[in-house]
């Protein structure tokens, strides 16, 4: 469903305890009721918007009345492949907070490849946030939310921020474009913005200090909200970004997607109405979610060409974000950015009947850049060689090469969706607000070998290296944090890199982002020119 958690410290002079272990709030004539996990106190479940209808744009809910127990996540949205249990009535918030007065909030954005995951797989990390601010004596709130993703409906709430796409929240297709309900869950992720910022006081946030927070998915989710409606809007919803692997992806129109709205038709039986779109919206729910379930994912063949992401829509985004990071149409607001190394490993896994050159080049012309003609592709194939030691994980030698091109799978990968275009966002976002980069080399020497820094290494390490920086972030919109190393903020004239070497417990390092510069300046230039 669509709703939040909300995770903070008690205390706070605006709650009401009908026992000294139970927090209260109050939204509109509602009482909410919560509950206390050691000392933070917990807001799971909160619906932020009507429960959410199929294909169609979220609803603002109506004015809260009676009493809301909010000490259950509640359902979460359909996921593509997952193996939880789902509805397709999902919009919910949850809240983590410290219960003190006007806190900063970091609302929590994180999911897998626009495929899966929701606010109760990732409560950890958001307890350890909050818990970690008491320490530093810079206490923050967390909040959450679910969203509809690629096999997921959601009953809009409001909790600890995380992006569920898929089918659900991000259908393309010429049909979807002209009926205006394309990216509906970026669309489910705004209207629990405005929810935190309408109703976070209540629960002791700050709603002029939120900082979105967002992983992989969540990451690029983040750097979306950033390009919504071209930059051009008045909400002032959050006040800054903090992204890990993942910031604006290469994409374009709904219609570049329209083999998967064309496959889900087929697949249901809906090729021969008048209208496909309603035949769709009026299908039983495990009817559709077993055509999207078939439907290619992050570890399929195609790997990150995936079937159910944000595209150009000419409404909530405008133009290719490429093209809107290109012309300065995005939000104004301090910005870190990351990148793991060797982002492109674990999703390089699945193509390992590509073993030589000619296998290489026929899986990229055709299933990443198949609008791209022959001559253009030349140089790719000379910025990616088949070289083990130039592939991925880097710095490895010939080592790690499990199939025959797995490392140049690896590193084009990798580049193609993470690291180009992050660099082309910062390089662009630095002109015009503060901004900072890190790179995070950990995780290169451990087991198993062949995934190096994979994505999301610098979430899985036990020493959790980010949390002080992203606590710092939000509370003062500076990463720094007095560990003895400066963290530069990231010019184009000096592009400098915050960057965490492999042995962990390591002090970072400032380096230069200027790896693979011709490779991958060529990938931006395709990526404007034909996208996907």
């Amino acid at each position: 469903m669509l709703s939040v958690a909300l995770l903070f410290v008690l205390g706070h002079t605006c709650f009401v305890a009908a026992q000294a272990d139970t927090p209260v709030a109050k939204l509109d004539n509602a009482t909410v009721y919560g509950f206390v996990n050691d000392y933070v106190s917990e807001f799971l479940g909160i619906r932020y918007a009507l429960p959410a209808e199929r294909f169609r744009h979220p609803q603002d809910p109506a004015p809260y009345e009676g009493t809301i127990n909010a000490t259950d996540y509640g359902p979460a949205c359909p996921e593509q492949d997952s193996i939880l249990s789902s509805t397709p009535d999902v919009a919910a918030i949850q809240l983590r907070d410290p219960a003190l007065y006007s806190l900063p909030t970091v609302v929590h954005d994180e999911d897998c490849a626009f495929e899966f995951g929701n606010t109760l797989t990732y409560e950890a990390q958001s307890i350890r946030i909050v818990e970690r601010s008491i320490a530093l004596g810079t206490p923050v709130m967390v909040v959450s939310m679910n969203y509809r993703v690629s096999g997921k409906e959601i009953e809009l709430h409001a909790s600890s921020t995380y992006l569920l796409l898929s089918a659900f929240g991000f259908l393309p297709g010429r049909e979807v474009l002209e009926a205006g309900v394309g990216n509906l869950g970026l669309l489910d992720q705004r209207l629990a913005l405005k929810w935190i910022n309408k109703y976070i006081g209540a629960f002791g946030g700050n709603s002029s200090q939120v900082m979105l927070w967002g992983e992989s998915a969540g990451s690029i989710s983040v750097a979306m909200q950033m390009l919504a409606y071209g930059g051009n809007t008045t909400d002032n919803y959050f006040q800054a970004g903090f992204m890990q692997s993942g910031a604006i992806i290469p994409v374009g129109s709904l219609e570049n997607g329209q083999v998967y709205y064309d496959f889900l038709v087929d697949e249901t039986k809906c090729s021969g109405s008048a209208d496909t779109l309603e035949c769709l919206r009026e299908l039983p729910y495990e009817t559709l979610k077993d055509a999207v379930d078939k439907s290619p994912n992050a570890f399929s063949y195609q790997s990150l060409i995936l079937a159910y992401l944000p595209r150009r829509d000419d409404s909530f985004l405008p133009d290719d974000p490429l093209k809107l990071v290109q012309a300065g149409r995005f939000a104004n607001i301090p910005t870190v950015s990351g990148n793991c190394d060797d982002e492109g490993t674990v999703f390089a896994v699945s193509q390992y009947n590509v073993t030589t050159d000619a296998l290489f080049r026929d899986y990229v012309s055709e299933i990443w850049l198949p609008s791209v003609p022959s001559e253009e592709l030349e140089p790719l194939w000379t910025h990616y060689p088949s070289d083990p030691s130039q592939g991925s994980p880097f710095n490895t030698s010939i080592f790690w090469n499990i199939y025959g091109q797995f490392k140049r799978m690896a590193a084009f990968q990798g580049d193609a969706v993470f690291q180009a275009p992050r660099r082309y966002f910062v390089q662009n976002l630095s002109e015009k607000v503060k901004t900072w980069f890190y790179l995070s080399k950990r995780a290169k020497n451990d087991f198993p070998f062949f995934t190096g820094s994979f994505h999301g290494s610098d979430l899985t390490s036990a020493e959790n290296f980010l949390d002080d920086h992203i606590i710092n972030f939000a509370v003062t919109h500076d990463p720094n944090t007095g560990n003895g190393v400066n963290w530069p903020e990231y010019t184009v004239q000096s592009p400098q890199a915050y960057t965490f070497p492999p042995t962990a417990g390591s002090l970072p390092i400032v380096t230069q982002d200027d790896y693979r510069k011709d490779p991958m300046e060529y990938l931006t230039n395709i990526s404007l020119e034909y996208p996907i």
